[in-house]
C-alpha cells in the first residue's frame, strides 16, 4: 500500500500514524515526490510532483507485483518526465491524461482511491486512449528493463554471452 501526502495537508498527523505501519509513504513536495521510509526520491523536472505520483501508483495498477518496491515503478515513470521536457505534446499528452484519470476517480482523485478494483476498473475505460497506451508501452520496458529486478522474477539476463541455454539449463526441469 503506498499513501501519498501533499503539502497542502491532505492528511492530519493521526491519519499519517495510522499509515506508517501498513505501507509506504510519498511526500509531494514542490520539485519531486519522496518516500523517506524507503529512502528514494524522484525529482519533476517538466511533469508537476502529483503527476509523477500518480504514474508511479498507475504503474503500480498496470503491472502490479507485490515484490518490487516503489522505487522500480519510480524510475520506470522518470522516462515520462524525461520525455516531457523534450516535447511539449507529450507533456499536455501525460497531463492531460492524468488530470482526466482524477476526474474519473472523483473528489479524491485517482491515488485517493483506496482499492485496486475501483482503479483498475478506470484504467479498463481508458485503455484505448492515446495516453494508457503511451503509458503502458514505455512501461513494459523502463520497468522490466531494470537489472535489478530480474532476480526477483527468476530471470538471469540474456544467455548468448554465456553460452545460450542449450547448455546453461535448458533441460533441468526436475519435476517433469
Amino acid at each position: 500500500m503506498v499513501t501519498i501526502l501533499d503539502k497542502s495537508g491532505g492528511m492530519s498527523r493521526r491519519q499519517l500514524l495510522k499509515t506508517g505501519a501498513a505501507g509506504a509513504v510519498l511526500m509531494v513536495t514542490g520539485t519531486a515526490v519522496i518516500c523517506p521510509d524507503q529512502a528514494w526520491g524522484l525529482e519533476a523536472t517538466a511533469l508537476k510532483p502529483d503527476t509523477l505520483a500518480t504514474l508511479i501508483k498507475m504503474a503500480r495498477d498496470i503491472y502490479p507485483h507485490d515484490q518490487l518496491a516503489d522505487r522500480f515503478y519510480a524510475a520506470a515513470v522518470k522516462g515520462q518526465d524525461t520525455m516531457a521536457g523534450k516535447d511539449e505534446k507529450h507533456k499536455m499528452l501525460i497531463e492531460e491524461g492524468i488530470a482526466d484519470l482524477d476526474s474519473r476517480a472523483g473528489a479524491g482523485g485517482y491515488r485517493g482511491l483506496g482499492w485496486e478494483d475501483d482503479r483498475v476498473a478506470i484504467l479498463r475505460d481508458i485503455e484505448t486512449t492515446p495516453f494508457f497506451q503511451a503509458v503502458r508501452g514505455d512501461l513494459v520496458v523502463s520497468l522490466y528493463n531494470q537489472k535489478e529486478i530480474w532476480p526477483i522474477f527468476g530471470y538471469e539476463g540474456e544467455s548468448y554471452s554465456k553460452g545460450g541455454y542449450i547448455e546453461r539449463g535448458f533441460d533441468d526441469i526436475t519435476w517433469l
